[in-house]
């Protein structure tokens, strides 16, 4: 009896898997409408990345046939120097502009969220930084930091701060490009202020009723309310953070003495510069499990720490 019942129901589930002619036809229609996008996905996006993965084992120059060689691209990385100096000097720069990054862009959009007549006119002013090319972005950056004609150099000088060789130094570079960085901070700033439009401020009155000052509130009622937000600009962040490159393409190639040679800086020279297509394939796929495991942590780290809801 069972039997014959599980025989019935498994028929019945074939039979609702047949499509009649008009839904067959309406999937056509669906699927012709779609079309651009699965050849744009499946020609541009995921034949690209097989096709890394598959060049990441061979010898590859660009011209002639890849030479099929194995490990030997994963176990050149391990004993390459640079390629451990670019992982650090990436790690360090991710690690110290996340930080400062979310702090500007917090200040911003607090400035940002004031109830002054003028506000569209800030938000504008503040935002407007960030819709600039980051090529264009570094060529003012080079002209603003120039150690002998630069304005910023000009005005430390009126302090006495002695003559700061922003990229020729080793020890600074890195930390100017965090800086160039902070130009973007308003696109982050516009998602930081629609988080605090979102906080419903019976909250900050209730908590005024408790006696609570400006401090007490932002750190027990913004902050708190603000962390699906802040997980989301840091996932940002260390994606960006993870694949810089075009300041120091730009601004320092690489130096001084390889202190701004960042991961994808060097793969981009393992590839277009060295034509070493399979090592930079390896590389490629080395950052893809470092992202993955940082996003893993990330969202392991906030599983407790990140609030959703008001309860």
């Amino acid at each position: 009896m069972n039997v014959a019942i599980s025989t019935s129901q498994s028929r019945r589930g074939i039979s609702r898997l047949k499509l009649t002619r008009g839904e067959r036809r309406k999937l056509l229609v669906g699927l012709a409408f779609i079309s651009p996008w699965l050849v744009g996905f499946f020609v541009f996006l995921l034949y690209p990345i097989l096709y890394s993965l598959q060049l990441s084992f061979t010898y590859y120059t660009g011209f002639g046939v890849p030479l099929d060689i194995g490990w030997d691209n994963y176990r050149m990385m391990m004993n390459d120097d640079l390629f451990w100096k670019s992982l650090v000097n990436t790690i360090y720069y991710t690690g110290l502009s996340i930080p400062v990054g979310m702090i500007v862009a917090m200040l911003l959009a607090l400035a940002m969220n004031q109830n002054v007549k003028e506000i569209a006119l800030y938000r504008a002013a503040f935002y407007l930084p960030s819709l600039l090319p980051l090529f264009a972005v570094s060529f003012i950056f080079i002209a603003l930091l120039d150690p002998r004609r630069g304005i910023v150099s000009r005005f430390l000088s009126w302090f006495g701060v002695p003559t700061i060789d922003w990229f020729g130094d080793p020890d600074v570079a890195k930390i100017a490009l965090v800086i160039l960085a902070q130009f973007g901070a308003g696109q982050m700033a516009l998602i930081y202020l629609a988080g605090l439009k979102a906080i419903p401020l019976s909250l900050y009155d209730a908590a005024e009723m408790d006696g609570a000052g400006m401090w007490r509130k932002f750190t027990n009622v913004t902050i708190p309310l603000m962390t699906p937000v802040i997980l989301y600009n840091v996932i940002l962040g260390i994606s960006a953070g993870l694949q810089v490159f075009t300041q120091a393409y730009i601004i320092t190639d690489g130096g001084p003495a390889n202190a701004t040679t960042f991961y994808v800086f060097y793969l981009y020279n393992n590839a277009f510069r060295y034509s070493q297509f399979g090592y930079a394939s390896a590389m490629a796929w080395i950052l893809f499990l470092i992202s993955f495991v940082l996003a893993i942590l990330v969202f392991k780290f906030a599983s407790k720490r990140v609030h959703y809801d008001l309860s």
